[in-house]
């Protein structure tokens, strides 16, 4: 038990600087490049990049199971960030190259992310699922929280940001060289009834929660500080609103999963999306609303980041042992698929209009307000037969 408790530490200290690097890393990138005047497309494409890579973790997750232990695999993926992040000043000038260090970051955050919540589902008990995905949700966010604010107060122009996530990243390897078992991640192969692909069949409902949610959490890091610069805000201000966002996700999830560990999860799931639709077809209201703005950000990043840990759990109940890996390296995909989308969809639509984000929000939301209304009707065909 208490070699599974030093397992969950590091697998939670691990994604908590992985959420420090992409909190940090996103918003640093996109204002320099609107500093320096770039079209928001063109923001937008280099913001997509990590979201790219993770999309290509996802079809490397169970070789690498297969071949290597735990411990080896987190060291790769996440010496892989670390290297990717130093290359952030020098190829500051080199769009291009840059962009391909940011490709190669999204693939070692997705192995981090990917495995780790399919570690830390196969490690709860049943009863208690929901708070335990959700703690090890709400320290990804409160880290990646803390990337938006370090920019605020720090500045996206200068080294310092770049260096505390670069510490960050040396005390994570030094807890994976000395807490993660060297053993294989998979002792034996295990035969599976679906594939990466063949999970978004299965279950579209659990699929489009983490799409939703990884659209929101890319558009409120790369795109949401650019609109609300837009609205009048300082830059400084504008980043810290991010920060309030995913905020209010973090101190929400463990909450909503104790909820959910004792009344229900299916409906509480379409719940977050409702509210996350009302709230966004409110912003253009709320950015000028004085102190209502702040409570309602803090709102909308709890309800969004419930559809996201309640997803996960949903796919813990589901599923075990080599099909949870692949469920979640197909949740990894779909993340990925998501976050590039958020990028490129807010910023073609802030070059149409100012209100080009809440109206993104809004769509992507009512989307999955649909998928989360079916789960929950076939919820209630199931019960009465």
């Amino acid at each position: 038990m208490n070699g599974n408790k030093v397992v969950l530490a590091v697998l939670i200290f691990s994604v908590s600087i992985v959420g420090l690097g992409m909190g940090a890393t996103l918003p640093v990138v996109a204002l320099r490049m609107y500093q320096a005047q770039a079209g928001t497309l063109a923001i937008g494409v280099l913001a997509a990049m990590p979201a790219a890579g993770m999309m290509l973790s996802a079809f490397c997750v169970e070789g690498l199971c297969q071949r290597l232990s735990r411990r080896g695999i987190y060291l790769a993926a996440l010496g892989l960030c670390a290297l990717s992040t130093v290359a952030i000043e020098p190829l500051a000038a080199w769009p291009w190259w840059l962009a391909l260090a940011r490709l190669a970051m999204g693939v070692g955050m997705g192995v981090v992310i990917i495995l780790g919540e399919a570690w830390v589902n196969e490690m709860s008990p049943a009863a208690s699922r929901g708070r335990l995905v959700a703690l090890y949700a709400s320290c990804f966010t409160a880290f990646q929280m803390l990337g938006p604010a370090a920019v605020a107060w720090l500045g996206a122009g200068g080294p310092a940001v770049i260096a505390c996530v670069l510490g960050g990243y040396a005390l994570a390897l030094l807890g994976v060289a000395k807490g993660l078992p060297a053993s294989r991640a998979y002792r034996e192969q295990q035969a599976q009834a679906f594939s990466v692909l063949g999970f978004i069949r299965l279950a579209p409902a659990l699929c489009a929660g983490v799409v939703f949610f990884s659209f929101f959490d890319s558009v409120v890091l790369s795109m949401f500080p650019v609109y609300a610069a837009g609205q009048g805000m300082a830059m400084a201000l504008a980043a810290l609103m991010a920060s309030v966002i995913l905020a209010g996700d973090a101190a929400c999830q463990v909450p909503l999963g104790w909820l959910a560990d004792r009344y229900g999860r299916n409906h509480l799931y379409l719940g977050c999306g409702v509210l996350v639709a009302a709230l966004g077809a409110a912003l253009p209201w709320l950015m000028h609303s004085g102190p209502w703005l702040w409570p309602a950000l803090m709102l909308l990043g709890a309800a969004a980041g419930g559809t996201y840990t309640l997803a996960i759990v949903l796919i813990g109940e589901r599923f075990d042992g080599a099909e949870l890996v692949t469920a979640n390296a197909s949740a990894g995909l779909l993340w990925g698929a998501g976050s590039l989308a958020g990028p490129l969809a807010s910023g073609a639509l802030l070059g149409l209009g100012r209100e080009g984000v809440p109206v993104a929000l809004v769509a992507m939301a009512l989307l999955f307000v649909w998928f989360a209304w079916g789960l929950c009707r076939q919820r209630r065909i199931t019960l009465h037969i």
